[in-house]
């Protein structure tokens, strides 16, 4: 089946509520070769009482001219309490990208009282997030680059969580291995849900480094961890039985290290013991050597 879109972007605004400027931009990001950006009205377009987004052509000055992007996207003002709502905040568009038309989107993309309200699930610390899906569907003139760098956050969504794109590989070998143990997870919000798998893939790698760079305190944070989990309603049974297994090689490494210390220790007493043994037995060959000399006449005289 051909992907609805090609990639999904995650726009945070931090400081949505106290922010001076009438117009923002995000960083550019790159979808189908060519670069885009996201522009935002925080106190509307005209100051009218909607938040207003669109998608637009980063830099369009600096294509050739007769250029043009076909495009669809879906934009959504990402509701960080409840996944239903976020869906209410959805718009999907489609539209040509030229030069008279650089940028594209809606004036009144969500009232700005439902997002400042109170409670209300938009504004999490602060922060106001913008979720953009795009696929590329045409293209003519130059491509603008094949990839760039971006301080934007690219996510892919992974049996239901959504997640950094570095994090889906060891996520997948997790759901290989361990089919069912999100089958009873509680939150259904998907920023708790990513949250907590972050968490779970913080608590492996804690776990994957050598005994000696653990300390006790490293354990008893990742059992607090695995119990948070479990009691959101994780399946960690296999995790928890890697835990004992980390917990007995530490104390194992922590026995021997003493151990060895004192061996070290009764050796060194050993050796010392030893050089005054052979200072002794030099000083009695010595003595005994004296003894066995024949005496002279010279002696005797």
């Amino acid at each position: 089946m051909e992907k609805q879109f090609d990639k999904k972007i995650t726009w945070t605004i931090k400081n949505f509520a106290s922010l001076p400027a009438d117009l923002i931009y995000s960083d550019h990001f790159v979808v189908g070769g060519c670069k885009w950006h996201l522009r935002a009205y925080p106190k509307g377009y005209n100051n009218a009482n909607n938040l207003s987004l669109f998608l637009g052509v980063a830099v369009p000055t600096s294509l050739p001219s007769g250029w043009r992007r076909h495009a669809k996207f879906r934009l959504t003002v990402v509701n960080q309490l409840s996944h239903k709502i976020s869906q209410s905040k959805l718009k999907e568009l489609e539209n040509w990208f030229d030069e008279k038309t650089t940028d594209w989107g809606l004036p009144s993309m969500c009232p700005l009282n439902e997002i400042h309200a109170k409670d209300s699930g938009f504004l999490l610390n602060g922060e106001l997030k913008i979720v953009v899906e795009i696929k590329v569907l045409e293209t003519i003139g130059k491509l603008d680059v094949t990839e760039e760098t971006s301080t934007i956050t690219e996510s892919v969504v992974l049996n239901g969580f959504q997640l950094l794109p570095s994090q889906a590989k060891s996520v997948s070998r997790m759901f290989e291995k361990h089919p069912e143990m999100a089958s009873d997870l509680r939150p259904k919000n998907p920023n708790l849900r990513s949250g907590y798998m972050s968490l779970l893939l913080s608590l492996i790698e804690t776990m994957s480094q050598l005994p000696l760079e653990m300390s006790k305190d490293d354990l008893l944070d990742a059992y607090a961890a695995l119990g948070s989990m479990r009691d959101a309603g994780f399946k960690l049974d296999w995790l928890e039985n890697k835990l004992y297994e980390v917990l007995e090689k530490k104390e194992n490494e922590e026995a021997s290290e003493t151990g060895l210390q004192e061996m070290e220790e009764e050796l060194k007493d050993m050796k010392q013991k030893c050089l005054e043994i052979e200072a002794l037995v030099e000083k009695e060959k010595a003595k005994v050597s004296t003894a066995k000399a024949p005496i002279s006449f010279d002696d005797i005289v």
